[in-house]
Order: structure tokens, then sequence, then C-alpha cells
């Protein structure tokens, strides 16, 4: 039913700045002189509060690869063109979204998105079509899993290919992973043979499992960036990154007596379920049309969900569906995490689609029981892109083990993975000294131990180790 905005405008009224904010992490600071490295001696150094904040400046790399903080390492697990896969074909270019998953005897896998467009003739080193595992063989991209061994070696094979353009995802549940296509071209355009523009799964724990891959359009067909499922409902939440007009949050609302599991998702009908779009409203009951509208940090939007009318856009974009004023749209919707019972969603733009607007960025908290969406981090505009020393543009997100969350940075100049704390300081965790490509598929390893990352072009997956610690509030 309708969010009831009378109950949802007294409620807020109540709580001054809104409802209770649900996640672990509030505003994120991008001014110089919010980064990390300072020690709090007013509290003494205890473990969680009072110690110094990060893990201290970065030290410039040797190799020109990823500058750390001193006492962490890091080494590379994939490189594209010069690692391996199992069949000897070279690694795939392009890193993108990546999950982990705890494999038999101790091993690490990860699942590793390949962020490639169009046909293959485009790319020197697309995921290989390896037989059974292809949806499309003019598509270039797809996914790989990654083996990481307790001894350190490391195996890589395909999970899918005949895909195009795997950006982001999501790991599930049932501890399998969705891919997603960030791209939603049509049988013959681009020279691809099927229609594109969907959600696949793959196991990394069964390779049989992913033979004759299809697609879950009972999704969607738009460019998908990430997913995320309730564990609790079952609802799948969905971002789009797209502009003119701008993306949408989709909620995807199982069929009664759907259960979740593996394998169980190829069983719906391209039908099954209800897939909605985002109503949102401010506390005095008003239509809000654009999620950039926010600007002050613990700012809550009502959401009330609008079913979409034709999810596989056979005539017209699924976004494009909708008039003025019947959805909330925001610029370009990035990573997503699921944690503290609702899920952390990226907005990688606080402003409008106006050409040349500058990067800054949001992450947004959806509490599925209050149905809120709460702004959890505004990011300001980087007032100098050729130094070094502030964040804007969050793409993919995880909350870490040890407070807060980790974010790969898509913005202007530097590159970073940086951390915000609880209570919205920053700081600085590595930073690509080998190019000016964007960080992409941060996650920790099951064990907390290991921080996974890409640098997305040319394609190279890094584990940084090292004296990890809970962080303070901030």
């Amino acid at each position: 039913m309708p969010l009831n905005r009378r109950e949802f405008a007294r409620k807020s009224a109540a709580t001054g700045a809104g409802l209770a904010l649900t996640g672990a992490v509030g505003a994120l600071a991008t001014a110089p002189e919010a980064l990390a490295a300072e020690d709090d001696d007013r509290h003494g150094h205890g473990r969680g509060h009072g110690h110094r904040l990060g893990y201290g400046e970065l030290v410039d790399d040797p190799q020109g690869i990823l500058a750390l903080p001193a006492g962490f390492t890091y080494r590379v697990i994939t490189r594209s063109g010069v690692t391996k896969l199992e069949s000897g074909e070279p690694t795939p270019s392009n890193h993108d979204g990546t999950a982990t998953f705890e494999g038999r005897r101790g091993v690490t896998l990860l699942v590793n998105n390949h962020e490639l467009k169009g046909p293959r003739s485009k790319w020197t080193y697309p995921v290989p079509l390896t037989e059974g595992l292809v949806y499309d063989p003019a598509a270039a991209g797809g996914c790989t899993v990654v083996e990481v061994h307790r001894d350190g070696s490391v195996a890589e094979w395909v999970g899918i290919a005949g895909t195009s353009t795997n950006c982001a995802g999501g790991r599930t549940p049932w501890g399998t992973w969705l891919t997603c296509e960030e791209n939603s071209d049509r049988a013959g355009q681009n020279g691809m043979t099927k229609d594109h523009g969907y959600v696949f799964e793959v196991d990394p724990h069964d390779r049989g499992a992913n033979r004759d891959p299809q697609p879950i359009k009972a999704f969607g067909r738009y460019d998908h960036e990430a997913v995320v499922i309730d564990p609790r409902h079952g609802h799948a939440y969905l971002t789009e990154d797209a502009a003119k007009p701008n993306g949408l949050l989709f909620r995807w609302v199982p069929p009664k007596g759907f259960r979740h599991g593996r394998g169980r998702l190829a069983t719906l009908a391209d039908d099954a379920g209800v897939l909605q779009a985002p109503r949102c409203f401010d506390a005095a009951g008003r239509f809000v049309d654009d999620l950039s509208r926010a600007t002050r940090i613990g700012t809550v939007y009502g959401v009330d969900w609008v079913d979409v009318p034709d999810r596989d856009a056979r005539t017209v974009a699924v976004r494009e569906q909708f008039a003025a004023g019947e959805v909330t749209r925001a610029r370009k919707l990035e990573g997503m995490w699921w944690a503290d019972g609702g899920a952390y969603v990226v907005s990688s733009y606080a402003r409008d689609e106006s050409p040349g607007t500058p990067h800054d960025g949001q992450v947004w908290f959806y509490d599925p029981k209050r149905r809120t969406l709460t702004l959890q981090v505004l990011l300001g505009v980087n007032p100098d892109p050729s130094q070094d020393g502030a964040f804007d543009g969050p793409d993919n997100i995880t909350v870490s083990p040890y407070g807060g969350l980790v974010i790969a940075e898509d913005g202007e100049g530097v590159s970073h993975l940086f951390g915000a704390t609880e209570r919205g300081r920053t700081y600085p965790i590595a930073r690509n000294d080998l190019n000016d490509s964007e960080f992409t598929g941060v996650v920790f390893s099951p064990d907390g131990d290991t921080l996974y990352a890409n640098i997305q072009d040319p394609g190279i997956m890094v584990a940084v180790t090292g004296p990890w610690r809970r962080q303070p509030r901030g």
C-alpha cells in the first residue's frame, strides 16, 4: 500500500531532521582538512575510538601502480593481457564490479565483471567465448571467476561470456553473483545478435550451473548498474546509470510464494513479480522529482513505488515510460550494498544533467521497513582535480568490517579508494599511481583481511593487506 504521507510528515516534524538515521555512515566531507591521519590525544588511542583516523598519508609506489599508507602492501592478482585464464587465453580487460565468496580449503573466490561494450572486434582482450557459457557470440563482455589459493597461487576461468558492458552487479544471500549489463542494445544494433540490457546469474561454486546463460527478464531491460537482494523479503533493488532523462532506482517484488535460492531466478517467467520505480516526497508531502534536490545530510524522503508499464522496453525505454511528476530520478545511479537492514545507494552526481556539470556525489540509505531514503553522504565538487587531497564521484561501494564505508572514486582528476567514518570524516586508503582510470570492484575478503579492488583500465585486480583496524566514529 502507499506510504501514509500524513503519518510520515507527523513523524518527520516530531524528529526535526526527519526519521532517525538507520545506516552506519553520516556526512562525508571532501575538503582537504577533512582528510585523515590525525591523532586525537584528548581521548587516547583505544580500539574503535580515540585512535588515529585512517591509516596515514599515502606513500608513492615505486612500481607506479598503487600508493598505500605505510605498512600496507598490495599484489597484482590479475592483469589484462598479462595473466592467463585456465584455457591459456589472456585475462580480459576493463575490470569492474566484483564480489568475494568463501571457497573450499581456504580458497577465496572472486567474480569479476568486464565492462566491454560493443562488438568483440573493438577490443584486444574480450571475454573468451568459452563453449556453453555464451549468451551472444557478438558481444565482448562477461565476467571471470578468480580463485585465490591459500599458498598465493591464482586460477581464473570464464563465468559468462557474450554479454555487454558488464559494469556492477551484486552478491546474492545464497552465494551467487548477479552480473548487470549497462547497455540496452537491441539485436541488430552495434553488431549484436540478441537483445541486451539484462541481469544474469553466475555461480562461482558450480561451473555447470552457468551453462546456457539466460537473462533474468523479470528484472527488466535497461542500462543496469548494480543490484542487491533484501534477504528478508526477497525484493531486488536495482540501479540504472542513465541520463536524458535521468535514471531510476527500481524495486522488483517477487510473485507470491516465490522463494529465492540457487538457480531459482532462472525459473521465473519474463513477467514474474512486479518491477517498480520510486516516487519520493518530503516531510511536507511535496513530490520530489530528482534526488539531487537534497542539499543537506540527514534529508529524509518517503518512498512510494510505481509499477513499470513495460519492463522489457519493447518500444520505449523503461525510464521514458513515466511522465513528469510520476517518478523520482537521479543522475548516474551507481553502486549498491546491502547492510544495516537496508540498501546503500550511490548517485555519482548531486546535481542535474546540465552539460559540463562537475562531479560531486551522494550516498543514500533505503530503509525498507520505514520506506524512506535518507541522505547519508554528500560530496562536494573537487576544487582542484589536479591535486591529491579531495574526493568526488563515488561509484562502487562496500561496507567495511572495520566501520563505515569504503568507496571507489570515479570523479575528476586523481582516483582513490577512500573511507568514510560513521560520523563523516574521510580518509584515503589507496591512490591510482598508474593513470587516471577509475577504481572499481571494491570488496573485502570473507575473513576481512584483504581488500580487493580494480583499476578498470587496462584491467588490474589488486589485493591490499596491512594493519587494518576498527575506525573511530569520526
